[in-house]
């Protein structure tokens, strides 16, 4: 693990998030996904340092963040403006937003909310929400897929299933779901226990659900309307992501007025950040080669 990097707490939309912070030069912020925390990032922020200054906070309601009670501070308006939030807290206008899975989510709806604090998006396995909308419920593999979505808007079943046996579901989720072996050591495991460990962090991490998906959205035939992203947008796609198809990570680029660019990883799963580390980092950088130097 980096020496060099810090750990702050940064006051932002009415919360205290704890971050990661590392580097010098252009804003850069990371937002991991579930069920993880900053050290999602491990393997990217050193890398990134070099060139930027990394902001990679545990997400509202994980690990050392606040965890404010009640499904409805998990909307994802909230969500959104704690990211807005932290880049004002840390001096700038506008940052470079990464983010993997629910921190993709975030970051899609951040570029759309906020087209003039995104210098450049990149997303991590995570479908644009309107190709979501359009596909979801018409690709059968895809439903069977999403069942965890409907487990959990149950009152506090996920939470009872998930904490038995030492967290013992959450690490077989992220252990059993590479295609690699090895991806997650015993250590980082622990890592993950101590932060799911934290009072009232397993039941933020799952009000993201509760608050932001709802089972219905695969029954509606009303679309919603989504602002088109106008930033530079870069999409990492594990091609072997045991939650979502291959097929739901297409379509993206008509939404996005901006140059876009999707780049598949085969024999890569859902944690394609951890799994093929030196590629996503390959990939990143090339696509934020006029800021390198």
């Amino acid at each position: 693990m980096s020496e060099t990097w810090e750990h702050k707490f940064v006051q932002t939309n009415g919360i205290r998030l704890h971050c990661v912070v590392q580097g010098q030069g252009k804003l850069v912020v990371m937002l991991h996904g579930f069920p993880e925390f900053w050290y999602s990032w491990r393997h990217q922020i050193p890398v990134m340092a070099k060139y930027f200054k990394v902001v990679a906070p545990d997400m509202r309601g994980y690990n050392k963040s606040e965890k404010p009670e009640g499904v409805e501070n998990y909307r994802m308006n909230l969500l959104v403006e704690d990211v807005m939030g932290l880049i004002e807290a840390f001096g700038e206008e506008k940052a470079i937003i990464v983010g993997h899975d629910w921190g993709a989510i975030v970051s899609w709806a951040f570029a759309m909310a906020h087209p003039e604090a995104t210098e450049r998006l990149i997303i991590m396995n995570v479908p644009h929400p309107a190709v979501w909308q359009e596909k979801a419920k018409y690709i059968a593999r895809q439903l069977q897929k999403s069942w965890y979505i409907f487990f959990f808007q149950k009152e506090k079943v996920p939470e009872s299933y998930f904490s038995r046996n030492n967290y013992l579901a959450l690490k077989l989720m992220l252990s059993r779901s590479t295609v690699r072996e090895g991806v997650f050591s015993d250590e980082d495991l622990e890592r993950f226990v101590v932060a799911w460990s934290k009072p009232g962090a397993l039941t933020a991490s799952i009000n993201y659900y509760r608050a932001n998906i709802r089972p219905e959205i695969f029954m509606t035939e009303v679309p919603l309307k989504f602002p088109k992203i106008t930033s530079p947008t870069l999409v990492i796609w594990g091609e072997e992501d045991l939650a979502l198809t291959l097929e739901i990570s297409k379509g993206a680029e008509k939404y996005v007025d901006a140059s876009y660019t999707i780049k598949y990883i085969p024999k890569c799963g859902h944690w394609v950040q951890n799994e093929e580390p030196e590629l996503v980092n390959k990939y990143i950088l090339e696509f934020l080669r006029e800021y390198v130097q």
